[in-house]
């Protein structure tokens, strides 16, 4: 899991594009509680903008005289700069002399800032020469700088060389499609091109980070940044009178910008699928005005957190621990690691933390399924050697349930008692080693007949099974399927004599049968209990299997076990006599069954 967690982490980043959807869940929620900063405002081209110009500026793209007139009205009020963005690539061949209006008012007013576009090519010889346009676009040139190289670089060519006081635009989505980052320079073959924030930064005298981007910190929701529509400032700045506030934009940075959903300059950020460029672009100016932008924890951190995690989860299975304590455990510190990468988003700082417990949930559910698998094949271990020594059915209940149901209680119930005769002779003839090895043949079969007439176990007292009907669980044709078990046993008996061989002929048994009332539960001691009966019952039935001998039959039953069996029982029941029984005043009736033929 570690290894597999490492790859994740420092190679195949599959679930690098959930990571980063939860990221900007934390730092859309942090956004939202941050005002944007009052001194960055956007003149917008918005859907307002182009409805109320077209009477008067025309379709979209306006003459640049409007822009003109805009630039002269914005900087009569002494903004710190006016970026613009909006590319002014090409000259407007028709309407030259608004070309001209423009340049001029750029010309008087040096605080202006505009796009510097960059193209693919498909041939370098396409591109221009870095080394001929450096000195006006502010391009900085490296010592490795080749001379000669040429880039696809499209300053705004309707104004002269020494206004081309520009800078790259553009976004940077992940893989994911969502743009995180804004560039602050480009390096082509050693020439150092800026990006527009960074060179608005740099000339207003902020500290511009040696990076070759940063990571965006927001501030407010998508369409949060103060904002005034264009129509309504170009409509005021024509006014004789005007009625706008006269220092609306002083000391402002002021961005202009689409925002009109025709013009297409919407992106998808953190904070929104549909942002306006202009307020990504502004968002970067911002950043470098106040020194604020985010950064990603390095990756040492989630490997730390990760092996932190299974580590401790390891430690705990190893311990043997409940899995359901490691899974709360686990749970909880998902729960603090969520909110530690949520408060750090507030500190500008990216705690990735969704790999770290991937891992550890992984490792646990493997664990856990491991501990399982575990405890199940010991539970069936325990219950099959268990089984060997206590009657099954108790065993299940006690597994399945903690505890015996109705225990203690007086229930209905049949009893067998199966004695080996001459036990004594027999074992005095063989090692003691032949005599267990005989004993428990005969007893596996006797056990498998018991239990295949839905019986239960009850004990082994020397040569003697104990069997019972009636508990633990509920048979309500106890009786009939006690008898219909001796007879079984009688056959079983005989199968067994034939393998044994004439040497021991004389291997017989006796069993009695009886119904009635006992109490049934699990007695003993607090050290050691055993699930069985007691009670006259219980003994009736023993010295009716006493009894078999001196009436020189196998199998008797009394008249309660003959009665409840019914006259539809299968079985024909001979009267055996009455015979006098220690305990009783009153001889007790038996018969021998028989199946009917």
């Amino acid at each position: 899991m570690l290894a597999a967690t490492a790859v994740e982490l420092f190679g195949l980043h599959a679930l690098r594009p959930l990571d980063h959807r939860l990221l900007d869940r934390f730092v859309r929620a942090e956004a939202a509680k941050l005002a944007p900063d009052p001194d960055i405002v956007l003149v917008d081209i918005d859907e307002k903008s182009l409805a109320r110009m077209e009477k008067e500026a025309g379709r979209w793209p306006w003459p640049r005289v409007v822009h003109a007139e805009l630039v002269e009205g914005l900087a009569a009020q002494k903004p710190r700069a006016i970026v613009f963005d909006i590319a002014f690539a090409e000259p407007d061949s028709f309407r030259r002399q608004d070309d001209a209006a423009f340049a001029q008012a750029v010309a008087r007013h040096t605080n202006t800032y505009f796009p510097l576009l960059k193209l693919p090519l498909k041939r370098e010889s396409d591109g221009v020469r870095i080394a001929e346009i450096a000195a006006d676009l502010g391009i900085r040139r490296q010592p490795n700088a080749d001379p000669q190289a040429r880039a696809g670089l499209i300053p705004p060519l309707v104004l002269p060389r020494e206004h081309w006081r520009a800078g790259l635009i553009g976004f940077l989505p992940d893989e994911d499609g969502v743009g995180r980052r804004y560039p602050l320079r480009e390096d082509i073959r050693g020439w150092r091109v800026p990006s527009l924030p960074a060179r608005v930064a740099g000339d207003l005298g902020y500290t511009v980070p040696d990076a070759a981007d940063m990571v965006l910190a927001w501030r407010g929701a998508a369409g949060g940044f103060p904002r005034v529509s264009y129509s309504d400032l170009y409509e005021d700045f024509n006014r004789s009178k005007r009625i706008r506030p006269a220092d609306e934009f002083k000391d402002k940075i002021v961005i202009v910008g689409a925002a009109a959903s025709g013009l297409q300059d919407l992106r998808v950020t953190p904070i929104d699928s549909l942002h306006p460029g202009a307020e990504i672009l502004g968002t970067a100016i911002e950043n470098l005005k106040n020194g604020r932008s985010m950064h990603y924890a390095p990756l040492a951190w989630s490997a730390a957190i990760a092996l932190a995690l299974i580590g401790l989860l390891y430690a705990g299975f190893r311990a043997a621990l409940d899995a359901r304590l490691l899974g709360g455990a686990l749970a909880l510190a998902s729960g603090i690691l969520l909110w530690a990468s949520s408060f750090a988003s507030g500190r500008l700082v990216l705690l990735p933390v969704l790999v770290p417990l991937v891992a550890a949930g992984s490792f646990y559910a493997a664990a856990a399924l491991a501990d399982y698998l575990r405890e199940r094949n010991a539970r069936r271990e325990a219950i099959a050697q268990f089984s060997r020594f206590v009657n099954p059915h108790v065993v299940k209940q006690l597994m399945e349930r903690g505890g015996i149901e109705g225990a203690g209680q007086t229930r209905e119930v049949t009893l067998l008692f199966s004695d080996i005769r001459g036990f004594t002779t027999l074992s005095e003839k063989k090692r003691p080693e032949e005599v267990v090895e005989l004993l428990n043949g005969y007893f596996s079969r006797q056990v498998d007949v018991v239990v295949n007439h839905g019986g239960s176990l009850d004990k082994f007292i020397g040569d003697c099974i104990m069997a019972i009907w009636g508990a633990p669980l509920d048979d309500a044709a106890h009786a009939r399927n006690a008898v219909a078990c001796a007879l079984d046993m009688a056959d079983t008996l005989q199968a067994f004599k034939r393998d044994l061989g004439a040497a021991d002929a004389d291997f017989d048994v006796g069993i009695g049968v009886h119904s009635g009332p006992a109490v049934v539960g699990l007695i003993g001691s607090d050290k050691r209990r055993e699930y069985t009966a007691i009670g006259d019952t219980v003994n009736l039935a023993s010295r009716i299997e006493g009894l078999t001998k001196d009436a020189k039959r196998r199998i008797l039953v009394s008249r309660e076990t003959m009665e409840l069996c019914g006259p539809d029982s299968g079985f024909d029941f001979i009267a055996a006599g009455s015979y006098k029984v220690k305990g009783r005043a009153q001889e007790v009736e038996l018969f021998e069954p028989r199946r009917k033929t």
